[in-house]
């Protein structure tokens, strides 16, 4: 071992020239000198959600082809709702041989606006106000159940005959369910928290009442009737007349 110009001590021996530094040392490679490299922790959690995503991707193709092929198991959801019928069967009362002959129908439309208030009271409060559009048709028809022996009488020469027919008689209205319908409706606060705990089932009931009614009124009122006489007149003449008679007439009673 080399000795310094000092004397006998060895060259590596610290001094009070040359102090001792202590050596940082990483534990790989070369000593590092500045400490431990910064954390790439945004680069990281990119990648684990990029590979998150990849793993959703592929369980979700998994479930599709699964499902495609039939091999998914169908779970039945608990809460679906269930329809239970207990209808009990129909049962035919009477069956009744009709002898009328309905020469027109007249087709009719009406809307019932139909609105229930108190005075002094605002609307928001107690009101109730209905629109309900009501269709149905009326047939017109000669009821020949009631025609008697005298009403067909021939002449003697067998040409000419001569019936008497009682007067159209308008049908009650038919009202198609398909297109009746409440086309708006508004309640005050006092009407729907009445409703909640007294719901009345006849207030749809009362507007097909009252859409039968409206509908009566402008049925005779209009010439249906009239229309079904002449319709009548003109079917009983091309069938006698096919019969050999030359004159036909028909004639019906007052209404």
């Amino acid at each position: 071992m080399a000795s310094s110009s000092d004397g006998d001590r060895p060259v590596d021996t610290p001094t009070k020239d040359y102090p001792t530094v202590p050596i940082r040392d990483s534990g790989v490679g070369w000593p590092d000198e500045s400490g431990p490299p910064p954390r790439q922790s945004g680069g990281r959690w990119l990648r684990r959600l990029f590979g998150l995503a990849i793993t959703i991707g592929v369980i979700f193709a998994l479930i599709i082809g699964l499902k495609s092929v039939n091999l998914w198991p169908t779970f039945r959801n608990p809460f679906a709702t269930e329809t239970t019928d207990r209808s009990g069967p129909v049962l035919l009362k009477s069956i009744q041989d009709l002898s009328r002959y309905v020469a027109a129908q007249g087709s009719f439309e009406v809307i019932i606006d139909k609105q229930e208030s108190r005075r002094f009271i605002p609307d928001f409060l107690v009101n109730e106000r209905t629109l309900f559009v009501g269709a149905g048709t009326v047939d017109a028809y000669v009821d020949f159940s009631t025609i008697t022996q005298g009403a067909l009488t021939v002449s003697a020469d067998g040409k000419s005959v001569e019936i008497k027919l009682p007067a159209p008689v308008l049908d009650k209205p038919n009202l198609d369910h398909n297109r009746s319908y409440v086309f708006a409706e508004e309640k005050g606060i006092v009407n729907k928290f009445n409703d909640l705990f007294n719901n009345d089932p006849n207030k749809q009931a009362e507007m097909y009442q009252a859409a039968e009614e409206r509908i009566a009124r402008s049925a005779r009122d209009s010439e249906l009737q009239a229309r079904a006489q002449r319709n009548t007149e003109a079917m009983l003449k091309s069938l006698l007349h096919s019969l050999g008679y030359e004159n036909v007439t028909v004639t019906f009673a007052a209404p």
